[in-house]
């Protein structure tokens, strides 16, 4: 398997863990990542993740931009099996006894400052 495809496969186990974790989507996830981590300009990364939750979620949205060329269905393809593994895994440890509510809040707060500041100071 190529390089880019384990990276693909890896940002969508990410997103399902958050997505498991915190109920959060594409947007916060996948998108900086193929942003931020694999280069990808930014329409083509929000049609892949937008491909990649097709259903049911994203279907309209992934037809206007595949009908303008910015969504690479391979890629879809292999976040949405990481999303479909990831997801049951952040939802397990989401729900761990010693996983409390305020912890959660926490996590993702350090999360959405982390991603924040990476958009706003690098690149």
């Amino acid at each position: 398997m190529s390089n880019i495809l384990v990276q693909m496969l890896l940002i969508g186990l990410a997103a399902g863990v958050a997505g498991g974790m915190f109920g959060i989507g594409g947007g916060a996830i996948m998108v900086p990542a193929m942003v931020l981590l694999v280069g990808m300009d930014q329409k083509f990364a929000t049609g892949t993740s937008i491909a990649a939750q097709i259903l049911p979620i994203g279907i309209l949205g992934a037809a206007v931009y595949h009908r303008s060329g910015n969504i690479n269905i391979k890629y879809a393809v292999m976040i949405a099996l990481g999303l479909v593994v990831g997801n049951l895994f952040g939802a397990l440890f989401a729900n761990q006894p010693f996983i409390s509510s305020e912890t959660m809040k926490k996590l993702y707060g350090i999360f959405l400052l982390l991603i924040g500041g990476r958009y706003l100071f690098f690149r």
